[in-house]
């Protein structure tokens, strides 16, 4: 994972406890999701199940991933973002749909019932 612009917008005082909160958050979070993604494969009868937690670009580890499980579908979310918002963010779908070595699915929200 590159740092490099986001350390050096923030160096200081306290600056290493900081990331070191952050990193612990979002590791727990990596868990809690895996934990949940176990859970819902085992309630739905769906085992052999590979997790694991890896770092970096989105878009690149997602396809490398694509590529190291010789997986024949990603199915992944959108967020749903407008036109300028995802040309100024990019699009991990949009990136993975044209980049991964399989079919992409790429499934949206459901539109919220008025």
């Amino acid at each position: 994972m590159q740092h490099t612009l986001f350390f050096s917008k923030f160096d200081g005082y306290g600056t290493s406890d900081m990331f070191t909160l952050v990193e612990t958050d979002i590791t727990k979070a990596a868990q809690k999701t895996i934990d949940k993604s176990k859970e819902l494969c085992k309630t739905k009868g769906v085992s052999n199940v590979a997790c694991e937690i890896l770092e970096g670009d989105a878009r690149n580890v997602i396809c490398e991933a694509v590529e190291k499980y010789h997986a024949s579908i990603l199915a992944m979310g959108s967020h749903g973002y407008g036109a300028f918002k995802r040309a100024v963010l990019g699009s991990v779908s949009d990136y993975c749909s044209h980049h991964a070595h399989c079919s992409v699915m790429i499934v949206k929200k459901p539109k919220p019932k008025v």
